[in-house]
């Protein structure tokens, strides 16, 4: 295909038409609506009324360039150092894992069953800080705290509070050995910990694979609710009476999940499936 950018819609055939053998046509669109607004500064609704915007020469060279990336397999979002999450947008790099969609399900679960929510909550592993600044956005009087081992990931997290206007405390702490007085009190505790076991790796993509951190995706297969053990202990000793815990979780874990829980002492458990009718999400509550 010669390249001949001249408007919007010329960029999004193009990217269509390069793209076409990696990626399906949905995350195509995706990654091209990302690519116009952080690179072009151009929203969403403009994209979609004026696709005939003109495209000056060196954008066009702009996003030749990042295609041939992407070619690699490069994801976009490492690509561009950011990407959209729950009306929020997030920086990221390669210390921190790319929030995917089943995680915004997760944010809109918590939001949907706790209206008006103003007090604590804690994110434990945390990463971008995603989920605790797309949560706060939303519960604007909530005392929200994301935590997480990672002091390169905490950077970044703190960078997209200020860049989201959103007021979040990050703490770097480990969940095998955390101080449970070093936070207060809480009502809700939020994890998407890794989950994805060693055996699972021979069935990702390699672009998942080649570029985002191993230790945010992958357990051993030996121990796989390691990190769901250690934050259910934790959350016995930091949540308020009544208080709830979310997770987002591996597709083939739900009823071991639900077990763990209720062995913990964890009542009203509960396993909740994603837009594709998978077991993703368990919740519960903890009375003490």
């Amino acid at each position: 295909m010669s390249v001949n950018i001249q408007t919007l819609k010329d960029i999004r055939n193009y990217l269509k038409h390069e793209l076409k053998e990696i990626y399906p046509e949905q995350e195509i669109i995706g990654i091209t609506n990302l690519i116009i607004k952080t690179e072009l500064g151009i929203d969403r609704l403009h994209m979609l009324l004026d696709s005939d915007t003109d495209i000056s020469v060196s954008d066009a060279k702009k996003i030749t360039a990042i295609c041939q990336e992407l070619k690699t397999g490069k994801p976009v979002q490492y690509l561009l150092g950011v990407t959209e999450f729950y009306n929020c947008t997030i920086r990221v790099n390669d210390e921190t894992l790319i929030p995917r969609p089943e995680t915004e399900e997760l944010v809109d679960l918590i939001i949907s069953e706790n209206i008006g929510f103003n007090r604590r909550l804690i994110d434990l592993g945390t990463g971008s800080g995603c989920i605790a600044i797309a949560l706060k956005k939303v519960f604007k009087d909530a005392m929200v705290t994301g935590i997480d081992i990672s002091g390169e990931a905490l950077e970044i997290a703190s960078s997209n509070a200020v860049l989201n206007n959103t007021n979040v405390t990050f703490l770097k702490g480990d969940i095998f050995h955390f101080d449970a007085g070093s936070v207060f009190p809480s009502d809700i505790i939020v994890s998407n910990p890794p989950y994805v076991t060693e055996s699972e790796k021979k069935h990702m993509n390699s672009n998942v694979l080649d570029f985002e951190p191993h230790n945010a995706l992958f357990v051993s297969d030996e121990d796989p609710l390691v990190f769901y053990r250690a934050i259910l202990d934790l959350s016995a000793r930091v949540l308020n009476p009544g208080g709830k815990v979310y997770f987002e979780i591996n597709e083939k874990k739900g009823v071991e999940m639900s077990w763990l829980m209720e062995a913990k002492g964890f009542s009203e458990v509960m396993v909740v499936n994603d837009i594709n009718g998978k077991n993703r999400f368990v919740k519960g509550r903890f009375y003490g």
